[in-house]
């Protein structure tokens, strides 16, 4: 579901942008009073697992269109909403610039599209609430499904209106909105079903790294801490270099819903901003649509997932310790 720049004018570009850099302000500030050591290399690793995952686009039968994992509410039920929303931005943000995934100018719009909803609506509306009094498989397994659903909804409609703002004639409200939410909810509650499957895992093996551990005080954990995160490093690497090759070449439910309407998946809009962010990620793009430049070869899939999830756990991690987080305060 990420958003080309000839979606959005530049006005809602920068509105979203500012919106987005709130929310991200604010996660910083609450993710600074946390003392929780721990998640540092679990934003790392789960930053690469996500993006992997979102190499991946499974096909929604029937329809001819594709839909790929979002992220927001794997992240946030083992992160929280705060570190969870700032892992997924450095995972937009590294697809947007090294990969041409997303445009720069509605890169604003993709992380509130894609991880507002997801790491925020996700963890205090449905996550939080259900796990409060303690936790199960099937609470996770519905909370899972239940957040997916909700929140890439909510995604889903915001593009509609963005668009709406934007003046994009080509793509009629009504029309958008009527094509958009159905495909979506097939999506989502495929979504809801792989982030289910994560989430369990975790549950098994290692519990109280789940968001309101507390709920989970009792349970015995199966692995230890470091060989749960050798786990997920290592699904990460398969689901990057190996399974990313079988990805559905189907459009996603984005392209798919402006290709039933225009005829085709893309919008052109012009102007010298479109211009200027266009010539920005032509540069920093080294490896765009996922591949080397100029070649299809299978290699540049595989070299893309892994080079991009070392790049995003180097950008999580680093970040940690750029901006001082989970350090105890001074007494």
């Amino acid at each position: 579901m990420h958003m080309a720049d000839a979606l959005v004018a530049p006005a809602v570009a920068g509105t979203m942008y500012v919106c987005s850099a709130a929310a991200a302000a604010y996660s910083v500030k609450k993710v600074r009073l946390e003392n929780d050591p721990k998640k540092i290399p679990v934003m790392g690793i789960m930053g690469a697992f996500v993006f992997a995952a979102q190499m991946i686009n499974f096909t929604i039968p029937g329809t001819g269109s594709s839909g790929h994992l979002c992220g927001g509410m794997l992240l946030t039920a083992l992160l929280g909403p705060y570190a969870g929303f700032l892992t997924m931005i450095g995972v937009l943000l590294i697809q947007c610039l090294l990969f041409a995934d997303g445009g720069i100018l509605a890169l604003g719009c993709n992380i509130w599209n894609m991880a507002f909803y997801g790491c925020f609506l996700g963890a205090l509306l449905i996550w939080k609430p259900m796990m409060k009094k303690g936790m199960s498989r099937g609470k996770i397994i519905l909370a899972s499904i239940l957040g997916c659903v909700l929140t890439l909804q909510l995604g889903a409609f915001s593009v509609t209106v963005e668009t709406l703002a934007s003046g994009i004639t080509a793509l009629p409200f009504v029309t958008f909105v009527a094509t958009m939410q159905p495909i979506h909810l097939a999506i989502g509650f495929v979504e809801g079903l792989i982030t289910a499957a994560v989430l369990v895992f975790v549950y098994e093996a290692r519990p109280e790294l789940l968001f309101v551990s507390d709920a989970v005080k009792e349970a015995k954990s199966r692995f230890s801490f470091k060989k749960t995160m050798v786990i997920l490093a290592v699904a990460a690497v398969v689901i990057a270099g190996a399974m990313s090759l079988a990805a559905s070449s189907n459009p996603d439910g984005l392209e798919w819903s402006i290709e039933k309407i225009t005829g085709s998946t893309e919008v052109e809009n012009e102007g010298s901003v479109y211009d200027t962010a266009a010539a920005i990620q032509e540069t920093t793009a080294v490896l765009p649509d996922y591949a080397f430049k100029n070649s299809d070869s299978a290699l540049g899939t595989s070299f893309s997932g892994i080079i991009g999830g070392l790049v995003v756990v180097g950008v999580c991690v680093g970040a940690c310790y750029i901006f001082k987080f989970f350090k105890k305060k001074e007494s």
